[in-house]
């Protein structure tokens, strides 16, 4: 309920506006009609054919060469592996932008399709194997379907729209940089530079048909965290010539629950994750050391401080206590994912207009993070969940063996993301980039 208030304040004149019907909307759905199959079978190229990050060499050269084929400027190389492309309408205007990713996970697909995906690669000097496992698939898919709706409306578009396509959401592989900081770092808001930046993220717990959005906040903040648990070594029989290093991690691992339960505000959201922890070769010697690794997440930078601190606290505590000592390394890794208000309340009546004001739902803010959010903090933007689940059936989560995104969901993406780009060149205020 404060959620909505604090959203219809902040709206203004756009909170209640009418979802009215544009006079593009119906050669939208025309030409999304005509293109879905299409996009449909490239995203089964993509989804059998998956690559790691950095590595998206053959999603590349396909995606330029739909692009190339559509007559857009395309500049390719951008961060390794990234596509940019500059769409510019017949007349004049703002600048606009819109991101796809591209890169798969390494897990092994177990879902049984004609399409899956049987590729393997090596991931931290292990054979893996490689899947869309998070709908990057499906972005692509419907960003090459944007691209060709709006290419066929060009002597009618006013102004222009730059299309990137995304290497190493997921992140780089270790050791090498890449994602959207590096292509901002090598020009991709250079000439044109947009005013906005609207993306679009698969939601496996929403059904196709639906889109989920929220003013302000709206995908966590990330930082990864290593840490050593020094202790001493000794015989396993004799533990108490040791500083047992297993037992102090275990300490450790329970305290950190405490940062979100008592540390923090209960309406506070926030998440501390252990994911790693390792220690020992053998069942009868207690080890010098042990070493963990995790995640944190977090919707503020005071939150973000608050849990590095705590954290340090709690390493020191129990291993100044236990006789031992840590090292503790939290690198910033994504900034929060935030979505314009203004902009927000902006494209609501194009959300409804489309899918219809029951299906186009203020959700709750997303524990998983996103690098577009470094695009968005360049420029207002405005990042919206599209359903992907066939209704009636089920889905494994983001990130696992069994995710499935159905084909439907594509020329739904197709529509809201066409309509959203037109709306906001059709109604950005005068000055709002430079598209001629």
């Amino acid at each position: 309920m404060r959620r909505t208030l604090a959203f219809l304040l902040i709206a203004g004149p756009y909170a209640g506006r009418a979802a009215a019907q544009s006079p593009d909307d119906g050669r939208i759905r025309s030409a999304v009609e005509r293109l879905a199959p299409a996009m449909t079978e490239a995203r089964h190229r993509i989804h059998q054919y998956p690559e790691l990050g950095n590595r998206e060499v053959r999603t590349a050269e396909m995606i330029a060469e739909h692009l190339r084929g559509l007559g857009l400027e395309v500049r390719t190389g951008i961060a390794h592996t990234g596509v940019v492309a500059v769409l510019r309408g017949g007349r004049p205007g703002p600048v606009v932008a819109v991101r796809a990713d591209m890169d798969a996970l390494p897990v092994t697909e177990q879902n049984d399709l004609p399409w899956r995906s049987t590729q393997r690669a090596t991931y931290l000097d292990q054979d893996v194997g490689v899947m869309h496992a998070c709908g990057h698939d499906i972005h692509v898919a419907v960003q090459l379907g944007v691209a060709s709706v709006l290419a066929g409306m060009r002597d009618r578009l006013p102004g222009t729209v730059l299309f990137l396509f995304q290497p190493a959401e997921e992140g780089p592989p270790p050791g090498e940089r890449g994602g959207a900081r590096l292509m901002l770092e090598e020009g991709a808001f250079r000439d044109p530079r947009p005013s906005a930046v609207f993306g679009l993220h698969a939601k496996a717990e929403m059904d196709v048909g639906q889109v989920g959005y929220a003013p302000g906040p709206f995908m966590a903040g990330a930082s990864s965290w290593s840490a050593v648990v020094r202790g001493r070594q000794s015989h396993g029989a004799q533990p108490h010539l040791s500083v047992d290093p297993i037992v102090t991690a275990s300490q450790v691992v329970l305290a950190l629950q405490t940062i979100r339960s008592r540390t923090l505000s209960p309406f506070t959201p926030s998440v501390v994750t252990v994911g790693i922890i390792r220690g020992g070769e053998r069942g009868n010697i207690i080890p010098a050391e042990v070493r963990l690794s995790g995640t944190i997440r977090y919707y503020s930078d005071a939150v973000k401080d608050t849990i590095e601190r705590r954290m340090h606290d709690i390493f020191r505590g129990i291993t100044a206590a236990a006789g031992g000592g840590y090292e503790l390394v939290v690198e910033g890794g994504l900034p929060v994912t935030v979505n314009d208000p203004i902009l927000t309340a902006r494209v609501r009546p194009t959300l409804e207009r489309v899918v219809g004001a029951a299906n186009a739902r203020i959700i709750e803010p997303w524990s998983a993070s996103e690098d577009f959010s470094f695009f968005a903090n360049e420029v207002p933007g405005f990042f919206f969940n599209l359903g992907v689940q066939r209704p009636g059936t089920t889905s494994g989560g983001h990130h696992t063996p069994t995710f499935l995104a159905d084909d439907a969901a594509i020329p739904v993406g197709m529509r809201v993301m066409t309509s959203l780009l037109l709306d906001y060149l059709s109604g950005a205020p005068a000055g709002a980039g430079t598209g001629r």
